[in-house]
């Protein structure tokens, strides 16, 4: 079937199959995460959720995702790009594009990129995108979150716009040679194989969309809905009030000697577009806490894709409203080399907040409460039960959403940069597969801000280690809590404590290889989000339901 041509020749397409294009694409890249969750090996991947899926076109635009991880498919058109200035025409059917470059499109080391191209006939289309946090990515640490890396190279391997099957010949020297650099190669190739899996199946349902409906009125669709995104996300910015609004966020530290890092955003409404200045931001890092490029443009676009209706489709027509603007050097735009591990969490997270903090003069119906900050922990040792060197990463002990004028916050959603798409696993299974056992693992009460609307819960976890292991931290949130909005309180900080037989330790945010002994109790409590309203406005009944529930 092929589009109609009006007189100028141009395609057109009608309502019903631009509608029906448009929920197709949707329903491929959702697929895709389920095939993603079934054949990942890894538990950051198959109990986490911990990936993305995207489909972007050769322009470089964001046409459909799926609701995974926001600040994976913000960069994928900049990763995209890095494809294309790569290899131009050299692309084939059958190639398979790898990269995790944070300098080249990428967030961070672990997030690992996979391209499939998609043809219509001779003409190549699209790309089938799929991104990936995987569990360990070589260099100085177990889990590339390195607090002691001044530089790139010691976060990790990091891999530029290269082919791992060239017109479908594997190659098989490339896969080689990022195995031999990572320290779970059978993870990582299990992995990887997952990856590639769906997003070939992205590519055959992309091809069988183009072979019922022709190229050209896929194209035409596709014209058509980042169009509509961009009038409806036009339509609520240009009912803002025009002007200059700012608002800072801040790190409580860069794992070095400087606390309160800044970040600020000068946000100008200008009918219906909205200018992003970060550059008043501060200065970059000699720590992992810098946020490359493609990840802050990533992070901008989280923050609008927060404040606009849910029922708008986030695609490139929604961010065509927004001008960024970053300053080399900084903590948002760090000169190449800086190390950024930590950068998809923190500054993203405190990107978003800064904004928001900004555009709640403007718009406070449309801004949230802060959703809490992550505090990342990972543990490494041999598990008796296999022999093999395991290691697990923290995604348990959730901490809270902020609140809205919609109501009271999720407990235990996690936080800004994931709003939600990252799960904690069974518990049940954790401790089948891992040394280790969940005493407790509830609501932590009194976490949330107060408002009119309540921020959401943090977590109490007491999490026993049964062998000796040690451990990294890399996060946030002890020092600041989620920001209250309109009159809110913020979220409680968190409070994460190992206690042995020595006693009981406070946990920073940033540190390297804790030893800890067999036995030993992690007692985790983390961060409620932000409130939203004033306090004194919160119903009656509410309060009462709150502490009938042991929730304040």
């Amino acid at each position: 079937m092929s589009a109609p041509a009006s007189a100028a020749g141009k395609p057109l397409v009608d309502p019903i199959s631009c509608a029906v294009i448009q929920h197709r694409m949707s329903s491929m890249v959702e697929e895709m995460g389920e095939a993603m969750l079934r054949t990942a090996y890894s538990q950051i991947l198959n109990a986490s959720r911990d990936f993305s899926m995207g489909i972007v076109d050769r322009q470089c635009r964001l046409i459909s995702q799926a609701d995974h991880i926001p600040i994976h498919v913000g960069a994928l058109p900049w990763a995209v790009k890095a494809v294309e200035d790569r290899f131009g025409d050299d692309i084939h059917p059958g190639d398979v594009v790898i990269l995790n470059d944070p300098y080249a499109g990428g967030s961070h080391l672990p997030d690992v990129t996979i391209f499939v191209p998609v043809f219509a006939g001779d003409v190549r289309q699209l790309w089938s995108v799929v991104r990936a946090h995987m569990g360990d990515i070589g260099g100085a640490t177990h889990g590339a979150y390195n607090p002691q890396a001044r530089e790139i190279w010691q976060e990790g391997l990091r891999l530029p716009p290269m082919k791992l099957a060239d017109r479908g010949k594997t190659r098989d020297d490339v896969i080689d040679m990022i195995l031999m650099n990572v320290r779970f190669p059978r993870e990582f190739r299990g992995d990887l194989d997952a990856m590639i899996g769906a997003a070939h199946l992205g590519q055959r349902s992309l091809d069988k969309l183009i072979g019922e409906f022709g190229s050209p009125t896929v194209a035409a669709a596709i014209e058509e809905f980042l169009d509509t995104a961009e009038a409806n996300t036009r339509a609520i910015v240009g009912s803002w009030p025009d002007g200059v609004y700012e608002g800072t966020a801040y790190l409580d530290d860069d794992g070095r000697d400087r606390q309160d890092v800044a970040i600020r955003a000068k946000v100008t409404v200008q009918g219906s577009d909205l200018q992003i200045d970060l550059t008043g931001s501060d200065a970059q890092s000699d720590s992992f806490v810098n946020s490359p490029f493609a990840n802050t443009q990533a992070a901008v676009a989280m923050a609008l894709a927060y404040l606009i209706d849910p029922e708008i489709p986030k695609n490139d027509g929604v961010f065509r409203v927004l001008d960024v603007k970053l300053k080399p050097g900084t903590i948002v735009h760090p000169l190449e080399g800086a190390p950024v591990t930590m950068s998809t969490t923190h500054p993203a997270n405190e990107i978003v907040e800064a904004i928001t903090r900004a555009l709640e003069a403007a718009c406070p119906e449309r801004c949230t409460g802060g959703w809490s900050r992550r505090f990342r922990m990972s543990v490494t040792g041999k598990n008796p039960r296999n022999g093999r060197t395991f290691v697990w990463h923290l995604f348990h002990a959730r901490p809270g959403g902020g609140a809205s004028v919609a109501g009271d916050g999720w407990s235990g959603a996690g936080e800004w940069h994931s709003v939600g798409g990252i799960k904690f696993g069974s518990v049940e299974v954790t401790e089948a597969r891992f040394p280790l056992f969940f005493e407790t693992h509830e609501f932590r009460p009194g976490s949330g801000g107060a408002g009119k609307y309540r921020g959401g819960l943090g977590s109490a976890l007491d999490l026993r280690v049964e062998v000796p292991a040690y451990a990294h931290t890399a996060g946030e949130g002890i020092r600041h809590g989620a920001a209250g909005i309109a009159g809110g309180h913020d979220g409680a900080p968190h409070d994460y404590r190992m206690v042995t037989e020595e006693g009981d330790i406070p946990l920073r945010t940033k540190q390297f290889g804790i030893a800890i002994p067999e036995g030993t109790l992690f007692r985790i409590r983390s961060g409620g989000g932000g409130g939203w309203g004033d306090p004194d406005e919160r119903a009656p009944e509410a309060l009462a339901r709150d502490e009938k529930l042991g929730l304040i």
